[in-house]
């Protein structure tokens, strides 16, 4: 799963205020309801109760603004990877939110059959399940889940706002509706 995203906004998108080194930012990745493009907004926490999101908000997350440096290439953080989603959305410095932890533990089972992530622990720690990335050996805490057909239901609206929901066979006809 691949995506390819705006880079990290400079104002905040509610209040135009330029963004300052240290201030809490939330994004979030929302697809629109008359496109199925992915845009990402970028907004001062503090004014995230004013945002109100053009189509449905398929995750979000908080995290400091740090300006970019000098001779940074903005490209390379452009592509959001399945890796990079859970990367950023199960960061140990802070608290997964609710509506993103079925989507965190959707990805942690995708990276765990890519063996990118390595399972630690299982439904210990309060609930919660510990995997080990494989490249840079943090631990991150998964709240535990049951992989249930009802779990896999719930989730498929923000997979679908993520990678696009399936695409309809060119001249099918809608389906008849009862009058």
């Amino acid at each position: 799963m691949e995506l390819n995203l705006q880079p990290l906004a400079l104002v905040c998108f509610v209040t135009g205020k330029s963004f300052e080194e240290g201030e809490r930012v939330a994004s979030f990745l929302v697809r629109s309801e008359t496109s199925t493009e992915v845009v990402r907004y970028d907004l001062l926490e503090s004014a995230r109760g004013e945002f109100t999101p053009p189509g449905f908000i398929a995750c979000s997350w908080g995290h400091v603004f740090k300006p970019r440096k000098a001779g940074e290439n903005p490209e390379r953080e452009l592509k959001l990877t399945a890796e990079n989603l859970f990367l950023t959305l199960a960061d140990p410095a802070v608290e997964i939110a609710p509506e993103n932890e079925r989507l965190v533990q959707f990805l942690a089972l995708m990276l765990e059959r890519k063996k990118i992530l390595r399972p630690k622990s299982r439904g210990t720690a309060g609930g919660r399940d510990v995997f080990e990335h494989a490249k840079t050996k943090q631990l991150y805490s998964v709240p535990a889940g049951e992989l249930s057909p009802e779990f896999f239901a719930s989730i498929q609206e923000q997979l679908g706002a993520l990678v696009g929901g399936p695409k309809k066979a060119e001249g099918a006809k809608p389906a008849p509706t009862e009058t």
